[in-house]
C-alpha cells in the first residue's frame, strides 16, 4: 500500500536501516528527511528554494547523489524544472557523522540508525510551499501531493515495539537519543525517570553522559544529546544546546565510550 507521494509524483517510502548486522551503537532520531530540489519556473525564476521531492535514499543520508535523484524526476516543461537544493540535502546526516559518531570514535558502519517516524513528514515550511506554489499549478499536469503532516504523536506502542526489535537485532548496548522526542516518545515509556533532554541536566558536567537503563528487560546505556538541528545550527536552534554540544564534542566524546 502506498504511503503517499511527493510533488511531481515520487512515492513516499519508509527509510530504515538496511545493514542488519550487529552494531556498536544504536541511534534514534525523530523522522526521516527528504531529497530537496530548487524549483525554477519556465522563465528560470525561482518558485521554491528547497522543495521535498523524494524520500532519502538511505537513513541519515549525507546528500550524495542528489543531482542524479533530482534529474530522474519528471517535470512537465510548462511547470519548469528542478535542480538540487545543495545545502538542504543531507545536513542532518553530515552532522551525525561530524558531530556525533566521529567524536565518539564510531564509524557509520558500526551504528544502527533509526527514526521514530520512518518516513518524511510535511513540516510547516513545506506545507506552505506546496499550498502556495504547487497546488495552484496542478492544471499544468502535475500529480497531487499526498504527504503526512508532522504528527502530534511520534510513536505509539506498536512503533515502540518495532524500535525495540531493531535494538534487539542490532545487539547494541549504547543507545544515542537525538533530542527531546526520542526521550519523550520512546525512552520514557520504558524508564519514567526522564521525559526530555533537560531532565538529564543542562550543564557541561552533565550533558552527554552515559546513563544505565533497562529497556524491556534489556540492559543498555543511554546517551542523550541534542538533535542535529540544534548542534549544527540548522535553521532555528538553541545556542545553549549548541554550545554544550560543542564542549562535549571536544572534551567528553573522544573518551566516553572507552570508559
Amino acid at each position: 500500500m502506498s504511503l503517499g507521494s511527493y510533488p511531481f509524483g515520487a512515492p513516499l517510502r519508509r527509510v530504515v536501516q538496511e545493514d542488519r548486522s550487529p552494531k556498536r551503537v544504536f541511534v534514534l532520531g525523530v523522522y526521516a528527511s527528504a531529497v530537496h530540489a530548487r524549483w525554477l519556473g519556465p522563465d528560470g525564476r525561482q518558485l521554491v528554494r528547497a522543495l521535498a521531492v523524494a524520500s532519502e535514499p538511505a537513513i541519515f543520508w549525507t546528500g550524495d547523489g542528489a543531482a542524479e535523484i533530482v534529474s530522474g524526476i519528471e517535470v512537465p516543461p510548462s511547470a519548469g524544472r528542478l535542480v538540487p537544493a545543495e545545502q538542504s540535502n543531507g545536513p542532518s546526516g553530515r552532522a551525525l557523522d561530524a558531530d556525533f559518531l566521529g567524536p565518539l570514535g564510531v564509524a557509520r558502519q558500526d551504528a544502527w540508525l533509526c527514526d521514530l517516524v520512518p518516513h518524511t513528514c510535511l513540516n510547516a515550511d513545506q506545507k506552505k510551499a506546496v499550498a502556495e506554489k504547487y497546488v495552484p499549478r496542478l492544471g499544468l499536469g502535475l500529480p497531487p501531493v499526498n504527504l503526512p503532516d508532522v504528527p502530534s504523536s511520534f510513536a505509539d506502542d506498536e512503533r515502540r515495539e518495532e524500535i525495540h526489535e531493531e535494538l534487539r537485532i542490532s545487539g547494541a548496548e549504547i543507545v544515542v537519543l537525538l533530542g527531546d522526542q526520542p526521550i519523550r516518545w520512546w525512552l520514557s515509556h520504558f524508564d519514567s525517570r526522564w521525559r526530555a533532554l533537560s531532565d538529564f541536566g543542562r550543564t557541561a558536567a552533565e550533558y552527554g553522559r552515559l546513563h544505565r537503563s533497562t529497556i524491556a528487560a534489556r540492559r543498555v546505556r543511554i546517551l542523550p544529546v541534542a538533535h542535529p538541528r540544534q548542534v549544527a545550527g540548522l535553521g532555528w536552534h538553541s545556542p545553549e544546546w549548541r554550545a554544550l554540544h560543542a564542549s562535549w564534542r571536544e572534551n567528553v566524546a573522544p573518551e566516553l565510550l572507552g570508559v
